[in-house]
């Protein structure tokens, strides 16, 4: 992926030098790496999964934070600027969308963090993964979840790191469009099931989206090399939910998948990058995902 010398965003904010706060957990927060903790992560980072649980669910009130003045990427930092490079290029794909639509697209912050940093759906937690919040309309990444994919997950490469920023963009778009909050609203009306397949619809759906960013982005800028597709594939298959269970535990429980199986996540995903339309990618009214 050639993404040297491409623009970087101004929508970063680095608190990784700093104390990530407290207070009690609350809103909701959506991530592609949620199911990490809840299957995995406790091994690999020996934190109780139901802190994701509780996440997920909501628990607690509305937080209270205190978060000092922002502060960018110090200069250098090749990480911070390949994250700032590709959040740049989904401003550009979705602003361009938006526009054709008629509308305005508002971009997300992306915060780097390390540890634990307070947030308005609670306290984010590094073995949480990636995740948005759209309560303060924020992507937060500890950027040694992609040393993760790589010895952990089996899912290495620049490209594969990219869908995963662009996949959590895309439960922003899903926010700007409303859809986030339609689903929200039906929690405490329907089954743990029937929400857990809202869920599902949800995840596939920014997963789509991811792709539909990686057409655009490719045709404006013809960056990707030969490989950098077949590597963000494999991250959504290793991230399916199938393959995590049968990891943690040998077997999947379809049940309770919340994010789609690995068959699922690759299909939605080539959907978005073959057709790139958002018309495309409503994996709601979809008769089989």
């Amino acid at each position: 992926m050639r993404w040297e010398g491409q623009r970087e965003s101004g929508n970063v904010e680095d608190r990784r030098s700093g104390g990530g706060g407290g207070f009690g957990l609350g809103g909701r927060s959506i991530g592609i790496g949620t199911i990490v903790l809840a299957l995995i992560g406790w091994g690999v980072f020996g934190i109780n999964p139901l802190t994701t649980i509780g996440v997920l669910s909501g628990a607690g009130g509305p937080p209270q934070a205190q978060q000092g003045p922002a502060q960018a990427p110090p200069a250098g930092d090749r990480n911070a600027a390949f994250v700032a490079t590709v959040l740049a290029s989904t401003e550009d794909v979705w602003g361009q969308i938006f526009q054709q639509g008629g509308a305005r697209y508002a971009p997300p912050r992306l915060v780097l963090f390390r540890g634990a940093t307070p947030t308005a759906c609670g306290m984010g937690q590094s073995a949480m993964g990636p995740f948005y919040c759209p309560g303060d309309q924020k992507v937060y990444l500890d950027m040694d979840f992609f040393d993760t994919m790589t010895r952990q997950l089996g899912a290495p490469g620049e490209f594969a790191r990219a869908y995963v920023v662009a996949h959590e963009v895309g439960h922003h778009v899903q926010n700007l469009l409303g859809v986030t909050g339609k689903v929200d609203s039906m929690r405490g009306r329907i089954s743990q099931a029937q929400q857990n397949q809202l869920s599902v619809r949800l995840e596939l759906q920014a997963d789509c989206y991811a792709g539909i960013w990686a057409k655009h982005s490719q045709q404006a800028k013809g960056w990707l090399d030969a490989g950098d597709i077949e590597s963000a594939i494999n991250a959504a298959q290793q991230i399916g939910d199938d393959t995590l269970q049968k990891r943690s535990q040998g077997y999947a429980v379809p049940d309770s998948f919340t994010h789609g199986s690995s068959a699922q996540r690759v299909r939605w995903f080539t959907q978005g990058f073959k057709t790139g339309s958002v018309q495309a990618c409503d994996t709601f009214n979809a008769q089989g995902l």
